[in-house]
């Protein structure tokens, strides 16, 4: 089931970056088992870091303190898409390929599927995230979002209200859940009593909502694939602000908020990371190690900001050691 990495560990990139008056940040990269495609990324707890290699169909475990990465198959037909840390402390997997959310025991490596009901079809599945009660809610492209109770085993999956596009996921702090639709061109809340997502409009037409991510202050950051956007939803306010990104013809993909507040968004335009500062509204970049390296998704721990480069099979990491005052 295990599969070894190729060689030791590459320093391909690893420089210190001015970010701020506050703050310095470091790069390194880690090569990958060849043809892994990492499509998500996601800290696990024992200070190593998980990866789904879609086109594998596998959970990739990779020690930074060594380099050194192997993978666990997930079943027949896996691909998966999406991989998030659960409050058990194990790998969760949205599995396009098995139309299953599933689970790996960070102990045993047990992996264990819940496909989902015959009737909703192929779903493909992309991005999931666990609620302040330990819900599981994850969304389907193809005109879907569900949820599943691990403790009762219950999947229950709603066809979302406009079809086509559910993507990125997000919980807020106060428990509550929002989507974003790609194809839909809006952002959703859930309705966990009742399963009813409600459309929010964001201001710009057209604008390709691709993923979410709530602050500390259950505001909700969207990154707009299509307008090259990052956008702000307040809920309490039901306001909206929108930042274009710097560059010619930018393309907002992943967007996630670290435990600072500052957010972070995949630029493809610019084949760059770039970080944002909500209190001055500045944009600073940083690049890939290559052209293309199509970063599809972003998640982090403290000091830490985790990019998998799926067109170039490598995992990146930001350091943000922040400086004493």
């Amino acid at each position: 089931m295990l599969s070894a990495c190729r060689g030791t560990i590459a320093l391909l990139a690893f420089f210190a970056l001015a970010a701020s008056g506050s703050a310095q940040q470091s790069q390194q990269v880690f090569p990958l088992p060849e043809g892994a495609y990492p499509h998500d990324v996601a800290p696990a707890p024992d200070g190593k870091v998980w990866y789904s290699a879609q086109r594998n169909g596998a959970l990739g475990i990779l020690d930074p303190s060594t380099g050194q990465s192997r993978e666990i198959k997930l079943g027949p037909k896996s691909a998966p898409h999406g991989v998030i840390q659960g409050p058990d402390g194990a790998a969760w997997l949205t599995d396009g390929g098995q139309n299953a959310i599933v689970r790996v025991d960070p102990q045993t490596e047990k992996v264990t599927a819940w496909k989902l009901p015959d009737e909703t079809g192929y779903t493909n599945l992309n991005t999931a995230v666990f609620d302040k009660d330990g819900v599981h809610w994850f969304t389907g492209q193809n005109g879907f979002y569900g949820r599943l109770n691990p403790r009762s085993g219950e999947l229950k999956v709603w066809k979302a209200p406009r079809g086509r596009g559910p993507y990125g996921i997000t919980a807020t702090p106060e428990g509550d859940v929002y989507y974003a639709s790609l194809a839909g061109n809006h952002i959703a809340r859930i309705d966990k009593a009742t399963g009813e997502a409600t459309v929010i409009e964001p201001p710009t037409k057209g604008q390709g909502a691709r993923r979410v991510w709530s602050d500390s202050k259950a505001r909700i950051w969207v990154s707009e694939w299509n307008a090259g956007q990052l956008g702000l939803y307040d809920p309490k306010a039901n306001s909206w602000r929108e930042w274009k990104l710097p560059g010619d013809k930018p393309q907002a993909y992943a967007v996630y908020v670290d435990d600072s507040d500052i957010v972070w968004v995949s630029d493809w335009g610019a084949d760059a990371i770039l970080s944002f500062d909500p209190a001055t509204e500045q944009f600073t970049s940083y690049p890939m190690s290559e052209a293309d390296a199509n970063v599809r998704q972003i998640l982090g721990r403290p000091g830490e900001v985790w990019l998998p480069e799926s067109g170039a099979d490598r995992l990146m990491v930001i350091r943000t050691a922040r400086r004493s005052q």
